[in-house]
């Protein structure tokens, strides 16, 4: 019996729709440094879970509390004059879970919100409203990645100190020159006026103690900022702190605070982030909260990746003859693993480096690899021809829905990268807005293609009349990604091509044109779909769509009707959580009833009465009971899979544990005799 995913941390955000204005900024600004950026999909950046929880009016509190799917869970609840004053979201905020795994960290955006008693009773508030009104983004990310490390890095202990829970930052500088070291004694300063902890070598050895000893003891319990100055590569005890840094598998950031040029970049002090400041004097106080926010969040990504390749291989994914590390390999850390003998792999976390980089790896005779992904994988899918069908989804002010909509593009760009990666045809439908699915799986290709060195990826992207009519956008979007693109235009039906000029794009802004489109709709996506092996599904709208009935819902009970391998992933929201709602439960969500369609689309009963005519339309009750009759462990056996690890793959709004599961069912199906 597989057991639960639980990857190490997650992160909630709680606000009340009310404080918006004032909330959207710092969840924003905390979303870009603790989820992988969307337009930066190779970004050796975090990749924590986070959810929402919110309303869509003052008075609504949600229906649900963040629930703990992770070893360690955090809370950021917003309170307020809004969330103390309105009785239900006082009621809901006094009532969060806390419990050995789950912690509560409340901010308070004004005074009032220093009032809440139960589950926040005796707790420390982060005061938001005393943030600075300058430099407030960076304020906020101190705060709460500073959180973050203590409650999502650390075992914290019943009776431990706040204090003797907090990062230590121990500040590496050159004494030669001013710059490192007026540097480093103003960030002391402003360190001594946090509840952070710091090691300034100046002060912190007494006499009569081995400085080396001192030195390493600290580095060891230490995130490392080393100020590079002009002088800081070529002193002696620089090299040996970075040196001793990387021996340790200790955080690393380097501070770049060159005047005028340094002779030579000291080699251990690469493959970390770094930051430049200005080399005048006094540094900033802006620039000090850069280098503080990208320090901790570096602390963070350090542990929480070995935290992440820890559980990965104690639950199989990773072998245990693989050596885990934070960081992509180094050639000291290569060499004292062939020295050892014992392990020849070393795995690293997403993404993987391009392979120019990784040349010098064979020829140490190591193995390295991402939890993900293996060079050994290149064309296991070679002959797959897997359909992808990812749309956006209604978005509810995270009431029901707790994921950023983005998480849904990363779910994309991930899907994309790892199929094109092991040579598999991606087949998807439609989309050509900017910024829509279609463009960010291309995007995706354009990357991986230089990354991997390999042939062309191959993406099918299947366009039904008249969205291939040769419009001068269409035609720019095509010449664009032509190298990476086949575009497969489909025809016309027969039975609607009367009286139709085929090079003459027809909009929808007519019952009878509705359903033109939704005849053609129906002919791409069956085609489409008998073309492909297996078909991946998430998201997907309720409303608002151009054909019969929601696309996404179209295509998954034309797989099901061609018995073709179909993953759901149910936990990403929209139609998918739908039809998942159904299989589990074999009970009917209004959403799939023609009466809630015709209640939320304007016009759909005309094109619904005229495609009857045609004997075209949507009967949902058909579709819902194909849907219900479907067995859970065919749907399984269909995808290489059991049907408990079925349901993780349609309940889990984790990304890395969706793509394992594909992965493997995908493998699984490959190795089974036909």
């Amino acid at each position: 019996m597989s057991a639960r995913y639980a990857p190490p941390l997650a992160i909630n955000f709680i606000w009340n729709f009310a404080d918006s204005r004032e909330v959207a900024p710092v969840v924003d600004v905390v979303r870009k440094s603790f989820a992988r950026d969307k337009d930066k999909p190779f970004s050796r950046s975090l990749n924590i879970p986070l959810f929402y929880f919110s309303s869509q009016n003052s008075t609504e509190a949600p229906s649900d509390f963040p629930p703990a799917l992770a070893k360690n869970n955090i809370i950021f609840v917003f309170t307020s004059v809004n969330t103390t004053g309105e009785e239900s979201w006082k009621k809901y905020v006094e009532a969060l879970p806390i419990s050995p795994s789950t912690s509560v960290v409340p901010i308070a955006i004004d005074k009032y919100g220093l009032g809440h008693k139960g589950a926040l009773d005796s707790l420390n508030c982060i005061r938001s409203y005393e943030w600075p009104t300058e430099n407030k983004d960076l304020h906020a990310i101190v705060s709460l990645a500073h959180e973050i490390y203590r409650y999502g890095c650390l075992s914290i202990n019943p009776g431990d100190t706040g204090k003797s829970s907090s990062i230590t930052i121990f500040l590496s500088h050159a004494k030669a020159g001013d710059t490192g070291r007026l540097h480093s004694e103003e960030i002391k300063r402003f360190i001594d006026n946090t509840n952070m902890n710091r090691f300034f070598d100046s002060t912190e050895i007494s006499p009569g103690f081995p400085f080396d000893q001192e030195i390493e003891r600290n580095i060891q319990c230490s995130t490392l900022v080393a100020i590079e100055s002009d002088a800081y590569s070529s002193r002696y005890w620089c090299q040996r702190e970075i040196l001793c840094a990387k021996r340790l598998n200790r955080p690393i950031l380097v501070v770049n605070s060159l005047k005028d040029y340094e002779d030579r970049i000291f080699p251990a002090a690469s493959n970390v982030p770094c930051v430049h400041v200005s080399p005048d004097l006094p540094i900033s106080q802006r620039d000090i909260l850069r280098i503080l926010s990208t320090a901790i969040l570096e602390t963070v990504r350090h542990c929480h990746s070995m935290h992440c390749l820890t559980y990965y291989q104690e639950s199989g994914w990773v072998g245990p003859d693989s050596e885990l590390s934070a960081r992509p390999p180094e050639i000291r850390q290569a060499l004292k693993v062939v020295k050892n003998g014992s392990k020849k792999k070393i795995c690293y976390p997403e993404p993987p480096i391009y392979l120019d980089e990784a040349d010098w790896h064979e020829h140490l005779g190591i193995e390295a690899f991402t939890p993900l992904w293996s060079a050994s994988e290149k064309d296991c899918f070679a002959k797959e021809r897997i359909g992808i069908s990812i749309s956006d989804v209604h978005e509810d002010g995270f009431s029901r829905n707790h994921i950023h909509p983005d998480h849904l593009i990363r779910l994309t760009q991930d899907l994309a990268r790892h199929l094109l990666a092991r040579s598999a045809t991606l087949i998807y439908g439609g989309d050509l807005r900017p910024d829509g699915f279609t463009e960010f799986i291309l995007e995706e290709a354009a990357i991986l293609k230089e990354r991997i060195c390999g042939e062309f990826p191959m993406i099918e992207n299947h366009l039904a009349w008249p969205l291939h009519v040769s419009e001068p956008a269409i035609v720019s979007w095509r010449a664009r990604y032509s190298q990476l693109m086949k575009t497969v235009a489909h025809k016309m039906p027969d039975d609607i091509r009367s009286g139709i000029a085929p090079d003459v794009f027809l909009p929808p802004n007519t019952p009878h044109n509705s359903y033109i489109w939704s005849r053609c709709l129906t002919e791409m996506r069956e085609q489409s779909i008998g073309s492909s092996t297996i078909r991946i599904c998430a998201g997907g709208r309720l409303l608002g769509y151009k054909g019969k009935m929601p696309g996404i819902l179209e295509e998954i009970v034309l797989s099901i009707n061609s018995n073709k391998p179909l993953f759901l992933l149910g936990a990403f929201g929209g139609m998918v959580e739908k039809v998942c709602y159904i299989l589990l439960n074999k009970d009917v969500p209004e959403e799939l009833t023609e009466e809630w369609q015709v209640g939320h689309n304007l016009g759909y009963s005309d094109v619904q009465a005229l495609a009857k005519v045609h004997k075209n339309e949507c009967d949902y009750r058909t579709v819902a009971e194909t849907i219900k009759n479907i067995k859970l462990s065919d749907l399984a056996s269909r995808c290489g899979l059991s049907e408990e690890e079925y349901i993780m793959a349609m309940g889990s709004p984790f990304i890395d544990e969706c793509l394992h599961l594909i992965m493997k069912g995908i493998k699984n199906m490959i190795r089974k005799p036909a």
